[in-house]
């Protein structure tokens, strides 16, 4: 740009020298009009310089907004990989619970189902000794259910006399019906409990009242196995001596009601179980 200044004031010079004013006028406004265009050219030239860098600037500054994009979206990537890795244990891990709950729920509900086979059982072993036995209201004989298990006590006056383990007629006759009753119940054992109350007893047979308790629990095992051919397999006899009493032994009625003789009617364990198994097949269940 500076050479071509210096051409044109030289041009100039020499033009004046040589040529005409008119001609001398022409070139000077030409010379004008080529510096204004060159002035022109030359903010254009700043402008467009200012606007490279800019642009340059901005280049770069999206150029490291890029890389910044481009590395949330790997980490996104990567955290998508980690969660879906997450969520599948989390499924299996809620597979495997629920599969718990399933296997908790089923057993106890074979287990409800085997208790109420239970309870069915004991409730038509309860109506077959109330309806054998006759009077209820004798407070000589007492039928009642506790957890599942039939007891059936009987008071000592109605079995034995005082400080005897020998069982009266009277009371052969209700142990007869019991007998009916429960040999019709294969499935079903039954203990023999003799309880006594807290006043000590010692004769030549009887050394106390343990021994009291067990002798007439005996008695009355052998009378049902004897008299009235139950399997002797199905009974135990037990005594309790003094020490499950029903009530308190301060008066004479209270040690009355301790003395008695209890027949304990239960499921065999086996047969238990196999409710539970039939349970286990119902397919209500399964």
């Amino acid at each position: 740009m500076k050479k071509i200044v210096m051409l044109a004031s030289v041009a100039a010079i020499t033009l004046t020298s040589c040529v005409s004013q008119k001609k001398y006028s022409d070139l000077e406004a030409q010379h004008k009009e080529t510096q204004d265009l060159l002035n022109t050219a030359t903010v254009k030239l700043n402008s467009c310089l200012e606007e490279r860098a800019s642009l340059s600037a901005r280049a770069e500054s999206l150029k490291e907004q890029n890389d910044i994009l481009r590395a949330n979206n790997q980490e996104l990537i990567n955290n998508m990989g980690n969660l879906t890795t997450l969520t599948q244990k989390g499924a299996e891990n809620l597979e495997k619970s629920l599969e718990s709950l399933r296997e908790k729920d089923l057993t106890i509900r074979r287990l409800q189902d085997a208790v109420t086979r239970r309870d069915s059982v004991n409730l038509a072993l309860v109506q077959s000794l109330k309806g054998v036995l006759g009077n209820l209201d004798d407070q000589d004989i007492e039928i009642s259910v506790e957890k599942g298990v039939v007891y059936v006590s009987i008071s000592d006056k109605l079995l034995f006399s005082s400080g005897s383990y020998t069982v009266t007629n009277k009371a052969k006759e209700v142990l007869g019906k019991v007998a009916t009753v429960v040999k019709n119940k294969p499935d079903f054992e039954f203990m023999v409990e003799g309880h006594t109350d807290n006043v000590p007893i010692r004769t030549a047979s009887i050394k106390d009242n343990w021994d009291l308790s067990v002798l007439r629990a005996t008695a009355v095992v052998r009378i049902l196995q004897d008299d009235f051919k139950v399997d002797p397999k199905r009974m135990t006899a037990a005594g309790r001596s003094q020490y499950v009493p029903v009530v308190g032994n301060d008066t004479a009625q209270e040690r009355a009601k301790n003395r008695r003789t209890r027949i304990v009617v239960l499921p065999k364990i086996d047969q238990f179980y196999t409710m539970i198994e039939e349970g286990m097949k119902d397919p209500k269940i399964n």
